[in-house]
């Protein structure tokens, strides 16, 4: 089975290319979840090795190693596994985990050409991944990632002590959902925030210990199966907890509810998580509740809703399970979140188009940032959506409030969506790339901008003319 592109995964890869052909040695692909970036970098795997060179590919997990593999055989690419318990083979493309890896590095007999790393996000000095890296130092490098930010604030470019030298940015989350490969997200959450004003940071997070003992209440739990019910009523979901014993009770909670339920986590028999995972993708489990197993990579395009019951400062966690609904499906009309822990307050929508960097960011920084957009929610059905004067979800029209003693405050706020519009009209209106360009240089974004979103409007409007 040959493998054939969507014109948006040409034109990143072609960017890719291009990245290589200008002396760049590690470029770093960023695509949102539910992109394909499995498919691009099988397709690059499978172009390589024809080219009689070895490719090396980077997971770390075993969710990851099955599904990479089962890509690739879907493709019809030969390939061997790295990892605990599965015999060596000579292939020219190896998956390989990371942890298996490591410990066999010292005894490799072949070194790689290239090496994709999977989840690149992971990739620092002081990781597994970096081991590999430095061991393979003479071989070319791909890292892809639907999230090139870490909660240490760590960069992930060479100028910050990373790997990566190029960031080549693929399509948005918006830009895929107007072309109908991620499904809509339509966000539900509290009036009111939760309570975390006892609960300690640790390493960038909420501490573990802390957010387990807050989040797992009866109130809590029983809310989200209400909401599910309410929401999405049947439909296949995963739960995404604070703790182990926290995923068993919620899952516990819907089972007493009359759905089927059940919990995966590290101590679970790879077997066992893997059925659990298949059985969700079946539509055997209505939900599968989980502490971290599941947050990233995992593809199970079924999944129609994410229940965040895990409140985290991490962006990158948040985008990688919202994620997990985004995929579309026959029949699936939108992906619903039930945010119970308003990390869409945090860290903005799903669908908010945001600006990565490989540099790092310091903490203070990071806590300063403000790159999504400002969210409002629906009083009458609490869906949290884009600034508007009328509900996307139900239709409620808002109340033109006046404006009083809060009125500097009010106006700081109004001016700032106002510019965002105009800039947004300003784009709107530039018709050649060149028109991009000035806009790139005005504003100070990077030229790579200028050439993304030409090319993702001669995509649409090549898609739109092969519909009519």
């Amino acid at each position: 089975m040959s493998i054939n592109l969507r014109p948006y995964q040409d034109t990143m890869l072609g960017d890719v290319r291009q990245a290589y052909a200008a002396g760049r040695r590690s470029p770093l692909l960023v695509a949102p979840t539910g992109s394909g970036k499995t498919v691009c970098f099988s397709y690059i795997a499978a172009n390589a090795a024809a080219k009689g060179n070895r490719v090396l590919i980077l997971v770390h997990r075993a969710e990851l190693l099955r599904q990479t593999s089962e890509t690739l055989t879907a493709f019809e690419v030969p390939h061997g596994l790295i990892a605990s318990g599965v015999p060596e083979t000579d292939e020219a493309v190896q998956v390989a985990s990371v942890q298996t890896l490591v410990r066999r590095l010292s005894r490799m007999k072949w070194a790689p050409t290239l090496i994709v790393v999977d989840e690149a996000h992971h990739a620092t000095a002081t990781t597994g991944h970096g081991q590999v890296l430095k061991h393979f130092a003479d071989a070319r490098v791909l890292g892809v990632t639907a999230t090139p930010e870490r909660l240490d604030g760590q960069g992930l470019g060479i100028e910050a002590g990373g790997f990566f030298d190029e960031l080549v940015m693929g399509p948005t989350v918006s830009e895929l959902v107007e072309l109908g490969h991620l499904s809509r997200p339509v966000v539900f959450a509290p009036p009111g925030a939760v309570d975390l004003s006892g609960i300690k940071t640790v390493a960038g997070d909420y501490s573990k210990g802390d957010l387990a003992a807050a989040m797992d209440k009866p109130v809590i739990t029983g809310s989200a199966v209400t909401h599910y019910r309410k929401h999405c009523d049947g439909a296949p979901a995963i739960a995404f907890c604070a703790s182990v014993k926290h995923a068993e009770h919620v899952a516990e909670a819907f089972r007493a509810a009359g759905y089927s339920a059940a919990s995966i986590d590290g101590t679970l028999d790879a077997d066992t998580r893997a059925q659990r995972i298949a059985d969700l993708g079946s539509g055997a489990l209505h939900v599968l509740t989980s502490c971290e197993i599941v947050s990233e990579g995992t593809d199970i395009p079924r999944v129609s809703a994410a229940i965040l019951l895990r409140p985290t400062q991490s962006l990158g966690l948040y985008l990688q399970q919202v994620g997990r609904a985004l995929r579309p499906f026959p029949g699936k009309e939108r992906a619903v979140i039930l945010d119970h822990v308003s990390n869409c307050h945090r860290h903005g929508l799903p669908d908010d188009d945001r600006q990565w960097s490989l540099d790092s960011k310091p903490r203070r920084q990071r806590k300063q940032d403000d790159d999504a957009d400002p969210v409002k929610q629906c009083s009458e059905c609490f869906a949290v959506h884009k600034p508007a004067p009328i509900c996307p979800s139900c239709g409620y029209v808002y109340p033109v409030k006046a404006r009083e003693i809060e009125q500097v405050d009010g106006s700081l706020e109004e001016v700032k969506r106002i510019a965002r519009e105009k800039a947004k009209q300003e784009q709107s209106k530039a018709q050649t790339l060149e028109d991009l360009q000035r806009i790139a240089a005005a504003r100070g974004y990077k030229p790579a901008w200028a050439e993304h979103v030409y090319k993702a409007r001669q995509s649409r409007q090549e898609q739109w003319r092969a519909s009519r």
